[in-house]
């Protein structure tokens, strides 16, 4: 008889009860976007956090740069004896990350004897710079166009000087679990060996391999060295383009036995503050760094979108809600109002009070239930209308010391390197962030608690109106 009831009355009111499906259905599905939009940037965050600082990475251990240890402000390669008019050439010059002073690598011996460290792997960050043209002797007196040289007396007639950057990463094969390297996606290829401590071989970022058509097997040439490309990373924010054995970064670096960062893994969670208390006691010079206090350092949009999520949506979310919640309890209430009649004769053939309320809130509770499964198919389309049409967010990590402003604060004009302010070194990275939907079964389960919710509610309110009503007030509205 309940059911049967039920499903009469929803038909007989579907224009009512679709209206109040509607209202939670608006509600429940702008909670489900906003949900699965922010679980979709908190995981864009973390990937970002995991690739520029490494998977697995607790801690970081850096010491700041002393002002010009970013390299000079001319480089002084002069062409060979033999190099004649029109000779094509090309060079490599390596340049320490933005802000970072290199120091001893036993000191990744002493981090790992802290109290709360479970394992420590120095690694040497290099920003490259690759420089190709064809040697002139005109103009400039070092082989190079006056243009490039940054001579003043340059001729449209002198071929340019290309001059490219990317960021090198000499990891340490032996401790590869922690580090940029640490839980590495490979898209193709393999890893480094722990045998490889100065092999010729390199793994590329994926970006960078489509970039200059690089694939397993590739050869890449760095400082007159051929490195064969063993593995391709598969994310494209990862902190390098380029990761070599930390031997060879040291060579190229002239660098020998020295490193510009520590990774450092805890012995456990609860570990993390322990060891980086310890290593600041045992290295005071040095500047240790948490995942916890990188997350505050990452701006761009991937952050401002971050924020909107959070606070905007969560918010209007709220407000929507409540506004939903209301409208079916009201229609609710209405719709107890004009059925005083009928629940006034149910009750003079002998319905209980309790029958009664029971029957309204089944039916609220149905309105809801379909609301909530009307909300996550409005939820879902709006996330994944949300990802589709939203620009590419970028991330930036800063703060952590990086090249100066434009004319050469990086150690060459900034028309030679393509960009304002110096090559981008580790602590001025920027990264593009594609956002994909992130509908998690808790999404779907919160939906369906607001949609109960709302049946209780609006039920609970109904079912008050419906159990003060007397069959007389029935009798009295009988025509």
């Amino acid at each position: 008889m309940f059911w049967t009831y039920l499903v009469r009355e929803l038909r007989r009111r579907r224009r009512q009860a679709f209206v109040v499906a509607l209202g939670l259905g608006v509600g429940i599905g702008l909670v489900v976007t906003v949900s699965s939009l922010s679980s979709s940037v908190g995981k864009a965050q973390t990937s970002v956090l995991h690739s520029l600082y490494g998977v697995g990475t607790d801690l970081t251990v850096t010491q700041q740069g002393r002002p010009g240890s970013g390299g000079s402000a001319r480089f002084g390669f002069g062409p060979p004896p033999s190099a004649r008019p029109g000779q094509r050439f090309t060079r490599d010059r390596a340049l320490p990350s933005p802000g970072r002073q290199a120091f001893s690598a036993s000191r990744v011996a002493t981090i790992a004897g802290v109290d709360g460290v479970g394992q420590a792997a120095g690694a040497l960050e290099l920003t490259m710079i690759h420089f190709t043209g064809t040697f002139s002797t005109s103009g400039g007196g070092n082989g190079f166009p006056s243009s490039s040289a940054g001579g003043s007396g340059s001729s449209s007639q002198q071929p340019p000087v290309n001059v490219s950057t990317y960021t090198l990463d000499g990891v340490d094969v032996s401790a590869l679990s922690v580090g940029p390297l640490g839980s590495a996606s490979l898209e193709g290829g393999r890893s480094f060996r722990t045998d490889e401590t100065d092999a010729a071989v390199a793994v590329v970022d994926q970006s960078y391999a489509k970039q200059h058509k690089l694939h397993v097997g590739s050869t890449l040439t760095i400082g007159g060295t051929t490195f064969h490309v063993i593995g391709i990373e598969a994310d494209s924010s990862s902190s390098a383009d380029v990761y070599v054995p930390l031997a060879r970064a040291q060579s190229m670096g002239d660098a020998f036995g020295q490193v510009n960062i520590v990774y450092v893994k805890a012995a456990s969670a609860s570990a993390v503050s322990r060891a980086q208390s310890g290593i600041e006691a045992a290295l005071p010079k040095a500047t240790v760094t948490s995942s916890s206090d990188l997350a505050s350092q990452v701006t761009g949009s991937l952050s401002s979108a971050s924020s909107l999520a959070n606070d905007l949506g969560k918010w209007l979310s709220i407000v929507v809600l409540i506004a939903a919640f209301a409208l079916a309890s009201l229609l609710t209430v209405s719709a107890v109002s004009r059925r005083v009649r009928e629940f006034g004769t149910l009750k003079a053939l002998g319905w209980r009070t309790r029958r009664v309320v029971r029957q309204v809130m089944g039916e609220a509770m149905a309105q809801g239930l379909l609301g909530g499964l009307l909300g996550m198919v409005l939820g879902v389309a709006g996330a994944v209308a949300v990802v589709q049409f939203m620009p590419t967010l970028t991330a930036t990590l800063g703060g952590l010391g990086g090249f100066g402003g434009g004319g050469g604060g990086g150690g060459f004009p900034a028309a030679q390197g393509g960009q304002t302010g110096g090559p981008p070194g580790f602590a001025g990275r920027t990264v593009a962030v594609h956002l994909t939907p992130s509908l998690s079964l808790e999404i779907f389960v919160l939906a369906i608690v607001l949609a109960v919710a709302a049946g209780l509610i609006a039920g609970s309110i109904g079912g008050w109106r419906a159990a003060r009503l007397r069959p007389a007030e029935a009798l009295r509205r009988v025509d």
